[in-house]
């Protein structure tokens, strides 16, 4: 079995902790957005759990929206769960704030633990796919798994 990157060797190593036995996958098609994941894993792309890195505005701190691939983030529905106002933070934050690029920020191992939400329509499968560091790699859980792995809040996050 080929070596895994870097970023995606630290997920792989943080989920080897949790006592989960999960496994980071790489696709050598990609994995950057939610339909490229879906289509290289075979899933549907509700199935996605994209991780997205907004900032809070007064206090510059990092939260993390884990939302089902096919729905877009309702900003002030996560400010108002939040009680603070966010916006979507750009590449270099979510670099200094995750220790990931864009395209593969996993829902694990951030530099500075952010705050999580948790998109509520992904609790309907059994299995959802979440990055794992690289563009290009993924790993496989369940609803449950993410929440524990994550201690995030599961919430309605999703625009319209």
């Amino acid at each position: 079995m080929p070596e895994l990157p870097a970023s995606a060797q630290r997920v792989q190593e943080i989920l080897n902790k949790s006592g989960l036995t999960l496994k980071v996958r790489v696709f050598p098609a990609g994995t950057r957005t939610s339909e490229d994941a879906a289509r290289a894993v075979g899933c549907r792309v509700e199935q996605i759990a994209k991780s997205l890195i907004f900032r809070t505005k007064q206090g510059n701190e990092p939260v993390l929206v884990i939302a089902s691939g096919a729905n877009r983030v309702d900003e002030r529905a996560v400010g108002r769960l939040l009680g603070e106002k966010i916006s979507r933070a750009d590449a270099d934050f979510v670099r200094s704030a995750t220790g990931f690029a864009i395209g593969g920020v996993p829902a694990v191992g951030h530099t500075t633990p952010p705050r999580t939400l948790i998109d509520e329509d992904l609790l309907r499968y059994d299995e959802i796919w979440s990055a794992a560091g690289t563009p290009d790699a993924v790993f496989a859980l369940t609803p449950d798994q993410l929440v524990g792995l994550t201690g995030g809040t599961v919430a309605a996050v999703k625009r319209g």
